[in-house]
């Protein structure tokens, strides 16, 4: 179960990152302010996935 899910978070975290650096390229995000919008997607997308592993994991 474990295992799944793994691969099921690098599969999302790879597809949020593809959508946000399309973002950052339509939205013409100056280069300085990329790391940053990078890192808080990434925050908050872990933040999500951790929540909804420990929500199947205890039903």
């Amino acid at each position: 179960m474990i295992f799944i899910f793994i691969i099921f978070s690098v599969f999302i975290l790879y597809n949020i990152n593809k959508m946000t650096n399309s973002l950052c390229l339509q939205k013409e995000i100056p280069e300085e302010r990329q790391p940053k919008v990078f890192r808080t997607i990434n925050i908050l997308v872990t933040i999500l996935l951790i929540s909804s592993f420990v929500e199947i994991l205890y039903t």
